[in-house]
């Protein structure tokens, strides 16, 4: 069955697909990897190869998911009829399932900050301080699991609304309100003394910070950064006009999480540097960093909570478009069954992510291949899960799917360019297969 929702609007659909895109992975996971990495080269890196690789696994979701207009299954079924390539679908609702489950641990993070924030109790801590505290706060049982219940329950809340009455509606307001607390943190950020430093840090590119693990890394980000690989995507865009540009819409979404990227770049290190602070803390760069850096500002505070709401903001947006690849899966177009789907499958994701929640506290001496239960969760699925998807999807789209029509999808609307399209065509066909594969090996500590 057809998807039975569409977005009212070419706008909607923009700002719900780059909000799944605009997530951890931009305001997390890019300033502390970048931080690590060499700061601008990393960053011009990471540019050219969102357009070279991220771009073009975006269209091939887009172009499957708009082509069908049904979940992520039912799409490989109908494409690609009495074969196996609905198992990439299958993959997709799996890869999900366990990212949400710990993607919502911190979220539950983000949300007890939140709170400590605007009640006051991060004030005046030293960084030694922070640090303590982060490690009491995710140790702590009941409260990392009633937080991680908490975000669960909002996104389940939105889901179960609908595509426009919960994600739409939600993506209006979350993402303007993103962008304009992006702007009241730089303006506060590039203004302190000593600043300067940290703006060229991000923005000039050192040739000589370059190495093999900068370049990899840089793949690996620019490949994660577009929420591909796990058919969400492809998802968002089942619920398409046909009369749409997919091609359009792609660069757009595209341009936003560069520009989201390069806002959490200069939101952050002109200020880690005004302070003299490492900006290679890594991934407790934002819980034990950033709150120093915020307390030793006039209003310090303010600025603190403004930031971690846009940081929420970001993060729930990522969890509305995984929850709903699952619930539409299930519904496969039956708006009647969307509440129970999303609460059912909502609540059964929560549990699953509870191990995750505790593996920082009670059941820290839990250990699978060697890893915490978190951090397998986030091995298993940024590893091995999305490179796999990716990969398929990326054959699937250049040796499966009929090329006239696939052509012909791609033009709905737009009227792309013929010889663009043989570029696009050449790069999901033997460019990118070959670049997750190195991405893939490199992850797994093969190369």
């Amino acid at each position: 069955m057809k998807q039975s929702e569409q977005w009212s609007s070419k706008i909607s659909f923009i700002l719900a697909a780059a909000g799944s895109a605009i997530g951890l992975g931009a305001i997390w996971k890019f300033p502390y990897v970048a931080g690590t990495s060499g700061g601008g080269i990393f960053f011009l890196l990471f540019l050219f190869f969102t357009l070279l690789i991220g771009l073009p696994l975006l269209l091939a979701e887009f172009v499957i998911g708009r082509s069908t207009q049904k979940n992520a299954i039912d799409s490989f079924k109908e494409l690609a009829p009495r074969t196996n390539w609905h198992f990439v679908g299958r993959l997709g609702f799996i890869t999900n399932a366990i990212l949400l489950s710990f993607y919502s641990v911190v979220g539950g993070w983000i949300l007890i900050y939140l709170f400590s924030g605007s009640i006051g109790r991060l004030n005046g801590l030293t960084e030694t301080e922070y640090g303590k505290y982060f490690g009491e706060t995710i140790s702590n049982p009941f409260l990392v699991v009633t937080a991680q219940l908490v975000f669960m329950l909002i996104t389940i809340i939105v889901v179960a609304k609908g595509v426009q009455a919960g994600i739409e509606t939600a993506s209006k307001w979350m993402m303007p309100a993103l962008f304009i607390l992006f702007i009241v943190i730089i303006i506060r950020s590039v203004t302190l003394e000593n600043s300067l430093e940290g703006i060229m840090f991000i923005l000039k590119p050192s040739l000589s910070s370059i190495t093999s693990d900068t370049i990899l890394f840089a793949l690996g980000q620019s490949f994660f950064a577009l929420s591909v690989g796990a058919c969400t995507m492809l998802t968002y865009s089942s619920y398409l006009s046909k009369k749409e540009n997919l091609v359009q819409s792609a660069f757009s979404i595209v341009l936003l999480n560069i520009l989201v990227t390069l806002l959490a770049g200069l939101a952050i290190f002109p200020a880690v540097f005004a302070f003299s602070l490492e900006p290679d803390a890594g991934p407790v760069l934002l819980f034990n960093v950033l709150p120093t850096v915020f307390s030793n500002m006039p209003f310090g505070m303010i600025f603190l909570v403004a930031f971690l709401l846009l940081f929420l903001f970001a993060t729930l947006t990522s969890a509305f478009s995984m929850l709903e690849l699952i619930v539409s899966n299930l519904s496969k177009g039956d708006e009647q069954k969307r509440k129970l789907n999303a609460w059912v499958s909502g609540l059964v994701i929560f549990m699953i992510g509870v191990p995750s929640s505790l593996s920082f506290g009670v059941w820290s001496d839990v250990s699978l291949f060697g890893k915490s239960i978190f951090d397998f969760a986030d091995y298993l699925v940024s590893n091995i899960l999305l490179p796999i998807g990716a990969f398929f999807i990326s054959l699937f789209v250049s040796f499966k799917f009929p090329r006239k029509a696939l052509f012909e999808e791609m033009r709905l609307g737009s009227g792309f360019p013929f010889t663009l399209l043989k570029v696009w065509f050449f790069l999901i066909r033997y460019v990118v297969p070959i670049v997750i594969v190195i991405v893939f090996l490199d992850s797994l500590g093969i190369i």
